[in-house]
């Protein structure tokens, strides 16, 4: 079926929709990843974006249940070059065209990728609409146009936990609203490190590698107040990823900055920008961001390099950091942007990248058992 993809700054690519009528629109973005398409699809940091696959073949072992990141997809559009319909994966559940289509999601291909990854390496990541029923170029473009930006939006309020839950046996397990819990609600107190984690996002494998440190963890909503967290008495806090700006989640940054010195703090991703501004830091917006399973951070602390997983826009200002008691970690080889810092006062640290996902030969699973030690 034929569909147009249009950017606001005029560009139009034809394309076909493997998912049947429909349209969406949201900011273009691209992934380098070869595989983890899944685990791309159903990724919060996703949400309000439409994703273009720069490897050409997608959708070749299908989709499983076991691979999942969230409850739901969270992309507003996939796009590919070419969508293979009939896969071939002892796991397998569903081809990824149902998959998509299950959930409401355009599915499209026949898209010239290198030529789109191209023009927003050179433009920038860009508001954009797809259509199967408006196919005229000029339309097209105008709505593009009156598409929300990504700027100023709080997305995080969008993907967070309604409910508080704990994670058993690799699921969550929904307790009742946060108010009416307190200290008793962990199940092993005094015989496992207890963690609040602050979902802007959070991606299920985090909490599977906090679970597998032998961690407590019980979830909450990303507007949970400070005095809150105090009465549950963990013995950390986690600061999850999460999709957009993080400037307008002014409510969290409030509460990060409260528990500066109550507890040791470790963030990911949207978490360590958010624990950028609660410190005086700023933030901004990259201009096509980081988005694959290659990205090249150097550790400062060994000097070694870690081929990293990444997901984001946004970054923290590295100038912005400077005269606050904060040691810089990790930086991206390729911009030279913050990946990591840690503060010389609290026990408190962060990184950029996503280690749960460990893309590379370097294991870097190695800071949630760091985050582990700083509770002890």
């Amino acid at each position: 079926m034929k569909a147009l993809l249009a950017l606001e700054d005029g560009r139009t690519f034809p394309c076909r929709s493997f998912t049947g009528h429909g349209e969406t629109s949201g900011e273009v973005v691209f992934n380098t990843s070869m595989t983890g398409y899944q685990e791309v699809l159903t990724d919060p940091s996703y949400r309000g974006q439409m994703v273009t696959m720069t490897y050409p073949l997608i959708g070749n072992y299908g989709v499983n249940l076991k691979d999942i990141e969230s409850d739901r997809i969270q992309v507003a559009a996939f796009l590919m070059k070419e969508y293979q319909g009939s896969p071939s994966n002892y796991r397998l559940t569903d081809t990824l065209g149902d998959y998509l289509k299950n959930h409401g999601v355009l599915g499209v291909d026949n898209l010239d990728t290198r030529a789109l990854t191209r023009h927003i390496r050179t433009a920038g990541a860009m508001r954009a609409m797809i259509s199967t029923q408006d196919l005229e170029p000029d339309s097209l473009v105008k709505r593009a146009c009156r598409t929300p930006s990504m700027v100023g939006q709080d997305l995080a309020s969008g993907v967070t936990t309604r409910f508080p839950y704990r994670w058993i046996n690799n699921r969550p397990e929904l307790l009742k609203d946060i108010a009416s819990l307190d200290k008793t609600v962990w199940n092993f107190r005094g015989t496992r490190k207890s963690v609040v984690a602050l979902d802007f996002g959070i991606k299920y494998n985090i909490l599977r590698n906090l679970s597998d440190q032998g961690i407590e963890v019980l979830v909450v909503p990303a507007d949970t107040p400070a005095d809150t967290i105090r009465s549950l008495e963990p013995d950390g806090i986690f600061l999850s990823n999460g999709p957009g700006d993080p400037e307008p989640i002014t409510y969290a940054v409030d509460t990060i900055r409260q528990l500066l010195e109550y507890r040791p703090i470790f963030g990911i991703c949207l978490g360590i920008q958010l624990l950028g501004l609660a410190l005086g830091g700023t933030t901004f917006k990259l201009k096509f961001g980081h988005r694959g399973s290659n990205q090249p951070v150097k550790n400062l602390m060994t000097g070694r390099v870690e081929i990293t997983s990444q997901n984001h826009g946004f970054a923290v200002d590295m100038e912005s950091l400077e005269n606050k008691d904060i040691q810089i970690t990790h930086i991206n080889l390729n911009d030279n942007t913050v990946e990591g810092f840690r503060h010389r006062k609290f026990p408190v640290f962060a990184v950029q990248y996503h280690p749960e996902a460990s893309p590379g030969p370097h294991d870097a699973s190695y800071l949630f058992s760091e985050f582990k030690k700083s509770m002890e």
